[in-house]
């Protein structure tokens, strides 16, 4: 089964003005979307990989197939000097080729260092499959406003295969419980062994596995670095560490409190999620797990894409109360949203945080039944409606 990724056209668009780069998790299918751009929009590209050894000498000398349109670098971060040569490249043949480089999160890692690319290329992230971009569905967002919603006739079908599988290519489109498992411990074993491994300074690769672990039971919770550094016996400044690396490598993410003065908000710690929703045993955790997923895929491709200060947050005050997210525009509060298994009395909370941040959109998101009503100001929705609303 082929689906169209979410981001071709908007790639395809920007490549006729600069470079290209698209970064994100390990296996979240950067290769392959590469590839089809190049088939389907050019009539003809040289694609290049660093791993390869023919591909890594012509790379080396910079001898490009003089008839191709658009060239492809593939895990070419490998190489030290990548900047330099891509920029390099960029400026001499500007004219003559498209380009479009692709990588794990390690093209993120560099770019935030000092950029010598500034100015040259556009960036993406490219999030694993969501509800819409599985049903082949293209929303529209007016900022500040309501989110569109539809009734799709494969939604809930597709939703439960979502929840179960993941949205990485490779385990959803098979849809194999076998394959998933394999997919599992192969997935981690190589962020860890080899990406992490060849990039950064860790001695003690097994305890980080260990943190890998123990990172799953943590999902939805309030994250403490002291309860993991106890549990794993190291120092504080060593767990702090190894917990960004994981997050720049695109293994977990962290959100954080929305801090106002119309609040006492809470401001230490996060709240953690997979990028791999179907590594959580624990099915309440799931559930605002892909609702987290989704909503920070819609706030990268609103900035990505089209430059908006989009932005996820969760709310929490001093006394304890609690709302799952809030998504932001400029720092100001668009639409928040509370997820429950099969709750669907409007949450209090929800309607404090509504009435004092001025929030001007609330959804409560239901993961069992099919409803769809609204209530002091809240409207209750089944989860696959709401997410069939995202990118």
């Amino acid at each position: 089964m082929q689906i169209r990724r979410y981001l071709d056209k908007l790639v395809t668009a920007d490549l006729k003005e600069k470079m290209v780069f698209i970064g994100g998790p390990r296996q979240v299918g950067k290769t392959t979307f590469a590839k089809d751009t190049g088939k389907l929009q050019y009539a003809k590209c040289a694609y290049l990989n660093w791993d390869s050894r023919e591909d890594r000498q012509n790379i080396l000398a910079s001898r490009f197939d003089a008839s191709a349109e658009l060239l492809i670098f593939d895990e070419i971060h490998k190489y030290k000097q990548w900047k330099n040569y891509v920029k390099g490249v960029y400026d001499t043949y500007k004219e003559r080729f498209d380009i479009l480089i692709t990588g794990s999160a390690r093209l993120d890692i560099y770019r935030k260092g000092g950029d010598s690319l500034m100015g040259r290329y556009h960036y993406y992230r490219l999030h694993p499959f969501s509800l819409a971009e599985a049903l082949q569905v293209e929303n529209n967002y007016t900022i500040l406003n309501e989110l569109k919603f539809a009734t799709y006739e494969r939604s809930h079908e597709v939703f439960t295969q979502l929840f179960k599988f993941g949205g990485f290519p490779e385990p959803f489109l098979k849809k194999d419980e076998r394959t998933l498992r394999r997919w599992h411990n192969q997935r981690v074993d190589r962020l860890v062994k080899e990406d992490i491994r060849d990039t950064e300074n860790i001695r003690d690769l097994s305890a980080l596995q260990v943190l890998v672990e123990l990172l799953r039971e943590r999902v939805g919770s309030l994250l403490s670095l002291n309860s993991l550094r106890e549990d794993l016996n190291v120092a504080h400044k060593t767990v702090s560490q190894w917990m960004d690396v994981l997050e720049r490598f695109y293994y977990h993410f962290r959100l954080y409190p929305f801090a106002s003065t119309k609040i006492k908000s809470l401001r230490k710690e996060p709240k953690l999620y997979l990028w791999d929703w179907s590594e959580v045993s624990n099915e309440a955790a799931r559930l605002e797990n892909i609702v987290a997923s989704h909503l920070l895929k819609l706030c990268h491709f609103l900035y990505d894409a089209h430059g908006y200060r989009a932005e996820l947050f969760f709310l929490r005050d001093v006394e304890g109360r609690e709302v799952d997210f809030l998504v932001t525009m400029d720092d100001k509060p668009w639409f928040a949203v509370e997820v429950k298994t099969s709750d669907t009395a409007v949450s209090k909370h929800l309607r404090y945080f509504a009435q004092r941040l001025e929030i001007p959109w609330c959804y409560q998101v239901v993961g069992e039944g099919d409803v769809d009503f609204v209530k002091d100001g809240v409207r209750v929705m089944a989860v696959d409606r709401f997410l069939g609303a995202l990118v």
